[in-house]
């Protein structure tokens, strides 16, 4: 990342939205046809969800099951095209802002890593530890029946959303050569920023426990730590635009 990109602004951003344009549209039109596709094995797929978090589930409406399938073949579409969309958006950050072709590959690759690696640690550690706990409130005479609806909502929000999480140490470094802010400040604000990822942490676990909310606040915080350091490593940040 050795190039000075161009200042981060009003412009910058309208060219940015006009050269992802016709690519947006492009994956807009990908995605419903790839969610038809896996909504066939879509069944399947929550049957396997089903068994790997060890629940059973109900409906109480008679459009709930295929809305709930809908919504979780939409989310295996976007986990598929997240390859496609994420190198649409390196190649407009290069073509924008002046980033190398290098640093556009490396950006892409990052962030493929990252939101992968964010998805897989709530699927196999989050969302187990807040069903289990959750449900250990159930007793002799209290028995949970859960809604595919209310549960495919819970995994998708989560999945996904630990996913975009895992981009922080990307999103840092980017920010930072854009010159909206820099590594110094960040690192005076890190009691800001701890407190910011608690609230955060609190409002969006799966359960208001401190167990569950440091599997989400420790990783955080450790990717903002990250990303300072990567900004800092870069050695490129441009002075904050921003008064």
């Amino acid at each position: 990342m050795g190039e000075t990109p161009e200042s981060f602004g009003p412009r910058t951003i309208v060219r940015l939205f006009g050269h992802l344009r016709r690519r947006i549209l492009v994956i807009a039109v990908c995605f419903p046809a790839l969610t038809a596709i896996i909504y066939i094995f879509s069944p399947w797929i929550l049957g396997r969800l089903q068994h790997h978090l060890g629940q059973k589930l109900a409906f109480f409406g008679v459009m709930e099951p295929v809305l709930a399938l809908l919504k979780l073949s939409g989310l295996m579409a976007i986990t598929a095209l997240m390859p496609i969309i994420i190198w649409q958006l390196s190649r407009g950050l290069e073509a924008v802002f002046g980033f190398s072709r290098r640093t556009s590959f490396v950006i892409f690759a990052a962030s493929l890593i990252l939101f992968f690696t964010g998805t897989a640690f709530c699927y196999f550690v989050t969302l187990p530890l807040g069903i289990q706990f959750l449900l250990g409130f159930q007793s002799e005479h209290l028995h949970p029946v859960i809604a595919v609806g209310k549960f495919v909502d819970f995994v998708v929000f989560f999945v996904g959303g630990f996913g975009l999480i895992f981009e922080l140490p990307l999103v840092i470094p980017i920010i930072c050569r854009l010159g909206i802010c820099r590594p110094e400040s960040l690192s005076q604000g890190r009691r800001y920023a701890v407190l910011v990822i608690a609230v955060f942490s609190a409002l969006l676990t799966p359960t208001p426990d401190l167990l569950n909310m440091s599997l989400m606040a420790i990783p955080m915080y450790l990717l903002y730590e990250v990303g300072i350091l990567l900004a800092k490593v870069s050695g490129r940040s441009c002075p904050a635009t921003m008064t």
